[in-house]
Parts: C-alpha cells; structure tokens; sequence
C-alpha cells in the first residue's frame, strides 16, 4: 500500500515555490474566496486550517478578522516554510497531519480543510479528529475536488498511481456519511464550480 503521506509531503515540498502562481495551485485557488465568503455567515474566535499550505487563506482571514486566534497544520514542511513569511508570528504553525491534530478537546470554534481532504488514507479519522478539537457548537468548512458520477468513478481507479499523494475522490453521500457518523449537524453541501465543493458542518 502506497505511503501517501509521504507522498503528499514530497510533493508538497515540491511544489512549494510555484504553488501560489501555477498551475499546481490552480485548483485550491478556485476555492479560497469561496470559504473566506462562507467565514462571514459565522462567528468564531479560535480558527484552525488543517492542510493550510502556504498560508493564503490564514493571511486572509487574519487581515480580515485581525483579532481573531489562529494556528495552521500542514504535512509539508517548505509549504510552512512559506506560510510563515506571510503570517510571521500572528498564526501559530504546526508541522503535523489532519489524522493526529495536535491539539486538546474542544479548542476551536471553527474548522477550515481546503483542498486537502483527498489527500487523507484515512478519511474517517480524519473527521473524527476535526469534531475532537471543535468545541461544541463549533463549526467545520470543508471545500475539496469533485467530479460527477462516472467520471469520479474512472478517475478514482487511477488516483492511486498518481505518485502525488491523492487517495480518493468522493461523492455527496461519503462526505455526508462521515460527517453524520461523527455527530455533525446542519451539514449544508454545495457545488460551488465544476470541480469543487463546499461544505458546512455544526458540532
């Protein structure tokens, strides 16, 4: 069985320098404004961006809600590199993945996973880590790849010989089903473009 982790965090070195301006990046792009735009129908105190890459949404949110705590996780250690430069020391960065969070019960109130969850072996856990460290009442906005029945279908038998990192594509019904097996509540999904979804969960 692949290693996607390691996958996931050679490629992500990688790509680091061009990942903001090329076409690597291209896809996470076209989600960022959409999850910054759905931050304004909640609020929230303590954020945290698992998968949070080079720091694009974090510097965003930062400059719009300055007074908010904010930390950052991501698996690619170059990509944290870059987050950095940006946030300085205004969002705390941890080098880590979305499957063991580092962080106690309960500590945030609001969740982002951008273009990241394919990436996950284990999607389930990963769920379940994100409904741990939410407090309660607390919410998840999850954005990702899409694409309709049958080409998921056909792209998903090919995924795992990318040598990137990807695991899998999923539909509505998986990423409902692992919300609603981890007690989330209001779930609102949407297709926000051809070949991206966003989704808003309660704790």
């Amino acid at each position: 069985m692949a290693d996607y982790k390691k996958l996931s965090e050679s490629t992500f070195n990688m790509q680091t320098k061009t990942y903001d301006t090329y076409k690597n990046g291209k896809h996470a792009r076209t989600l960022y404004q959409h999850v910054i735009n759905q931050l304004e129908t909640i609020k929230f105190d303590n954020l945290l961006d698992v998968g949070c890459g080079t720091g694009e949404i974090l510097t965003t949110v930062k400059r719009l809600y300055p007074n908010t705590s904010m930390y950052g996780i991501d698996v690619s250690e170059e990509m944290l590199k870059k987050a950095k430069e940006k946030v300085l020391d205004t969002v705390t960065l941890s080098l880590g993945d979305a499957e063991h969070l580092p962080f106690e019960n309960g500590k945030f109130d609001c969740l982002l996973c951008t273009d990241s969850f394919h990436h996950y072996p284990t999607p389930k856990r990963a769920i379940a880590e994100f409904c741990r460290v939410l407090d309660t009442n607390g919410y998840l906005i999850l954005a990702d790849f899409w694409k309709p029945f049958p080409i998921r279908q056909a792209m998903n038998i090919f995924i795992p010989f990318s040598n990137e990192g990807d695991v899998r594509i999923y539909s509505k019904s998986e990423i409902i089903n692992f919300l609603e097996a981890n007690g989330f509540q209001d779930i609102q999904y949407r297709n926000i473009n051809k070949s991206g979804y966003l989704v808003i969960a309660k704790k």
